[in-house]
């Protein structure tokens, strides 16, 4: 392996690309790579997939897509957790007056 030439693309991909986290899209590859598959990497770990052949950079619409499904779950999830905080106590009307008789009264 040409180990300077390697470097030498990853220097080049890294100038090319835009600061922050990129999303990139999975390519097939021989060792069992799924293609298709979304994630938002840093722009160093993104030079490396891009260079390696494991993935290409999402296009703008991909990646809003992406973007807006994971704040999507994140929100089903913050819910699902506060939903979970929450306990409520039914009782019918006998109940309460019972709990009621029990209670000293001033």
């Amino acid at each position: 392996m040409d180990l300077k030439g390697y470097y030498r693309k990853l220097r080049k991909k890294g100038e090319e690309m835009p600061d922050g986290d990129q999303v990139v899209v999975s390519e097939a590859t021989p060792d069992g790579g799924v293609a298709g598959v979304m994630s938002e990497v840093t722009k160093e770990v993104a030079c490396r997939l891009l260079v390696e052949g494991r993935a290409r950079l999402a296009s703008e619409e991909e990646a809003e897509l992406f973007r807006m499904e994971q704040q999507e779950a994140h929100e089903a999830w913050t819910r699902a957790q506060a939903a979970q905080r929450i306990h409520v106590q039914l009782m019918n009307g006998l109940e309460r007056e019972a709990r009621a008789d029990k209670q000293p009264r001033s």
